[in-house]
């Protein structure tokens, strides 16, 4: 089926999560995606587990986030390797790439290069701390755009430590960041001809997502402390223990909590002054957290799920991951975790992304590349090269 970016042309310089996260929506939406790995071992994640094999030769990592793209190397502290590098460049609509800033530069391929090659070039690079200020030359990963921006301040419990989300969060704001900004640099070069440069930061990625808690301390002065699984602006919604386990609960405005009210057998709280409305229930969350949760209490987190869904109130499950590529919903309907045959390893779940579209189809298109695989059909097709040259340049270490 054909894709929304039929037709793109990427070359993915990206390693480890963010920047490949990025290449893989887009070449998940049919862009060609040409992911260019250094001869010498290639993207890190093919020695990250976890693996499929005791060897620890196949990433489960590095399948998941390089599937749909093709695959070659290419060694660009080479001189010819830079002049191959410069001729795909004028054939291609985006580059990406998650160096630490000046890298691009110290080879001789930064933007202002690769614009005198193609005006039109869109230059995708997501990096720790951004390619401006005193901080941009830092190396950055998820852990420090977590810590930088705030968010692990506000994660975890009271009295406890700082917390890290559990899956890279920030990494992950950063791909879908830089994704937002090479599709906008594109359909602006449909309108001009011109491309355009996209700095994307991790840490600025985590920043942004604060919003509503950073707002706290900028109108307040109060500096937001970590709080659990409740929410500073609405109660309640948390997560409440049923008899089986736990439940989330989300009665994150008036109506819905008078929902919440009925189906507890509780109309009396609609007009209790405590819980009257949002901001009232925010500040006496720790009274109102006792009555719903002896009601919780008294069934299971089916039950509660049940009760509360029919009703119209948001309520579900705290997913567990062998109960979540499982779910009807999540697995079925959605087909968030579809198949591949990747080679050498067999049929394996991928995590899909998270685009649903009418027309066309957002969904893993090949498996990931061995190292180098595509590098024959790749550069015979698109700098002209025979079997002989691409022989030639792998014995010179150029490939």
């Amino acid at each position: 089926m054909s894709g929304l970016l039929d037709g793109v042309v990427v070359l993915d310089l990206c390693r480890v999560l963010a920047g490949p996260y990025t290449a893989m929506i887009l070449a998940d939406m049919g862009a060609t995606v040409i992911k260019i790995e250094n001869p010498n071992g290639g993207d890190d994640t093919r020695k990250m587990g976890p693996f499929f094999d005791p060897e620890r030769t196949k990433s489960a990592y590095y399948v998941n986030f390089n599937r749909s793209k093709y695959g070659v190397t290419l060694n660009l502290k080479a001189p010819e390797a830079k002049a191959m590098f410069l001729e795909m460049v004028k054939k291609a609509d985006i580059v990406l790439e998650n160096y630490r800033p000046g890298t691009m530069e110290k080879l001789g391929l930064g933007y202002e290069v690769l614009k005198e090659a193609n005006p039109g070039i869109i230059y995708g690079s997501v990096s720790g701390f951004g390619h401006t200020g005193p901080y941009s030359r830092r190396a950055g990963y998820d852990i420090v755009g977590q810590a930088m921006g705030g968010m692990m301040s506000t994660t975890g419990w009271p009295g406890g430590e700082p917390t890290r989300v559990g899956t890279p969060i920030g990494d992950v704001l950063g791909g879908l960041n830089l994704a937002i900004g090479v599709l906008a640099a594109l359909v602006n070069k449909q309108k001009t001809g011109l491309g355009e440069k996209v700095d994307v930061a991790l840490v600025d990625s985590v920043v942004s997502a604060m919003e509503n808690i950073t707002m706290i301390y900028q109108t307040t002065g109060r500096i937001p402390q970590r709080i659990g699984n409740r929410y500073e602006s609405t109660y309640p919604y948390d997560v409440f223990p049923t008899s089986n386990g736990s439940a989330v609960i989300a009665a994150g405005n008036d109506k819905l909590f008078g929902i919440l009210c009925t189906v507890m057998g509780r109309d009396d709280l609609k007009t209790d002054p405590r819980f009257v409305a949002v901001p009232d229930r925010v500040a006496n969350h720790e009274e109102l957290r006792t009555i719903v949760s002896q009601w919780t209490n008294e069934h299971t987190t089916e039950e509660v799920d049940k009760l509360l869904n029919d009703a119209g109130c948001p309520a579900c499950p705290v997913n567990t991951l062998d109960l979540l590529v499982k779910d009807p919903q999540i697995a079925g309907a959605r087909n968030m975790f579809p198949e591949i045959n990747q080679p050498g390893i067999g049929k394996v779940h991928i995590t899909a992304t998270a685009q649903k579209l009418t027309r066309t189809s957002a969904y893993p298109r090949k498996p990931a590349p061995a190292l180098g695989e595509d590098n024959l059909a790749v550069y015979s097709e698109l700098l002209g090269y025979t079997e002989d040259k691409l022989a030639q340049l792998k014995e010179n270490g150029v490939i």
